[in-house]
């Protein structure tokens, strides 16, 4: 199977990352340092878009350079994750104008701008399914959602139960999709995080993808990780990615999973696999992997907040673990609670400073020199050394000391 992920990724890595029509071009290993501009109760702070608009420049200044932000459209959740009507761009974060504003400033800062996108799933404005802003009909809603009257095929993905499950294998509501969509780039964004992408077919979400001319997208596969058997994990984004030809990036919930693992443990064996690699999704495919600590729906919110499936890093060892994913390949994620609420703004930015000083980016080289219990060290593009736990451990002469804390150092020559 991993013989499938491994073709796809030496023919990916032969393609350029322009694409015609980008208002960014990513270059050869990808430099994106990326932020999620919200948390699960962003929306309580009102307007949202004014917070990020005002911190435009702070998120420059400390080298990201592409914003994610939450559900821009009407929904009956406060969060965005019900979406009601998708052409209407007023929603609890702010008027269509705000958001519109703070799209501008980001770019002023020299950020791209990518929306979260939730298609698999929709509510009616007052009943089950009477959608509006695009009007569909009954087949839109997928025959064996829960709602018992859907008209259209059955569910290409996994269900969704608390809203309707669309019926992508129409051709209206394909199209209306791709309207908003590039509506949605017409008012400035740059691309797309998918939302459930376990939800619908993939050929249907490259279909999209393709007619936005998204420069940059990441979808949301969020698979039962088991710590046994990270190998069987980090397939399954394999498959996923192999399935829409690399062009669509996804989160990297392995690493997630094992960094975790080693954090609460002490077991850093962990990170490596049988073959001296990174054990997360950026072992095989790094590229496509977008590594994070935390999200909306894994870690906490300011107030302390978490959703029932919530799955929180150590808070005792974020730290280490941004230098972790800032130092090693795959497209590095920042927790906005993390940076903004946490304290930990200098830490973090200082680990984006050495990133970008040594060049590291998507495809950055690791050797891995230690990886066992309380342990792990290792040099990257042989620029950065990083060591993680607490035995003692130097990268050797020529090194010189470049950001520490609990539990991490790093190093740079």
């Amino acid at each position: 199977m991993r013989k499938n992920c491994f073709a796809a990724l030496l023919l990916f890595a032969a393609l350029p990352f322009w694409q015609e029509g980008s208002l960014f071009a990513a270059p050869k290993g990808d430099t994106t340092v990326m932020m999620q501009g919200f948390h699960w109760t962003s929306w309580k702070t009102s307007p949202w878009w004014g917070e990020v608009r005002r911190r435009a420049g702070e998120l420059s200044a400390a080298g990201v350079d592409l914003v994610w932000l939450p559900p821009p459209s009407d929904s009956l959740s406060p969060e965005g994750y019900m979406p009601r009507k998708l052409e209407v761009l007023d929603s609890s974060y702010g008027t269509a104008a705000q958001l519109s504003g703070t799209v501008k400033a980001l770019h002023g800062a020299g950020i791209r701008v990518i929306a979260d996108i939730v298609v698999n799933h929709r509510v009616g404005v007052k009943d089950w399914a009477d959608f509006s802003a695009p009007a569909w009909g009954p087949d839109s809603v997928c025959s064996d959602d829960e709602w018992g009257k859907g008209q259209g095929a059955r569910d290409t993905g996994k269900g969704f139960h608390a809203a309707r499950d669309i019926d992508h294998t129409k051709k209206y509501v394909r199209d209306s999709v791709k309207a908003w969509l590039n509506s949605l780039r017409d008012a400035g964004f740059d691309g797309w995080r998918y939302d459930y992408a376990r939800g619908f077919s993939p050929a249907y979400m490259l279909d999209y993808n393709r007619a936005s001319g998204a420069s940059f997208s990441v979808a949301e596969i969020w698979d039962d990780f088991d710590p046994g058997n990270p190998d069987a994990h980090r397939q399954a984004s394999c498959d996923w990615l192999d399935s829409v030809n690399g062009e669509i990036k996804v989160f990297d919930f392995t690493t997630k999973g094992v960094l975790q693992q080693a954090m609460l443990s002490g077991e850093y064996w962990r990170l490596a696999d049988a073959e001296g690699r990174p054990a997360g999704l950026i072992g095989w495919w790094p590229a496509n992997a977008v590594t994070f600590l935390d999200n909306h729906d894994t870690g906490p919110s300011p107030s302390g907040s978490v959703q029932g499936r919530a799955w929180p890093f150590p808070a005792d060892k974020v730290a280490a673990g941004y230098a972790y994913l800032l130092t090693h390949p795959g497209i590095p994620c920042v927790y906005w609670p993390h940076f903004f609420d946490w304290g930990l703004k200098d830490k973090i930015s200082a680990l984006v400073k050495i990133r970008r000083a040594a060049g590291l980016t998507s495809g950055s080289a690791v050797n891995i020199v230690k990886a066992e219990s309380g342990l792990y060290a290792a040099f990257v593009d042989g620029k950065v050394a990083v060591k993680l736990g607490d035995k003692p451990w130097s990268p050797g002469a020529g090194w010189t000391p470049a950001a520490d804390g609990p539990s991490y150092a790093v190093w740079t020559r």
